[in-house]
């Protein structure tokens, strides 16, 4: 699955968009987090991490297929 990371998820993951390994078609998106942090871990040191599915937020409970468009958005601040 192809994932976008923007802000600081990209500077931890190392890059703005990063393949990331889906063995099941179908997954949740608490699950889908739980993955990230395993294979990112400085990841579950942000005080927040939404997750976007085809441009729009996601809950816990929202379902990812592969093929989907998933992003990781950061806390983000400025003035």
């Amino acid at each position: 699955m192809k994932v976008h990371a923007f802000g600081v998820a990209k500077d931890i993951t190392g890059a703005a968009m990063i393949d990331f390994p889906m063995e099941e078609t179908f997954v949740k998106v608490k699950d889908f987090k739980d993955l990230l942090y395993q294979k990112y871990p400085d990841l579950i040191n942000l005080p927040s991490l939404a997750i976007s599915v085809n441009l729009f937020y996601a809950s816990e409970e929202t379902v990812i297929n592969k093929h989907d468009e998933v992003a990781l958005i950061p806390p983000v601040s400025g003035g």
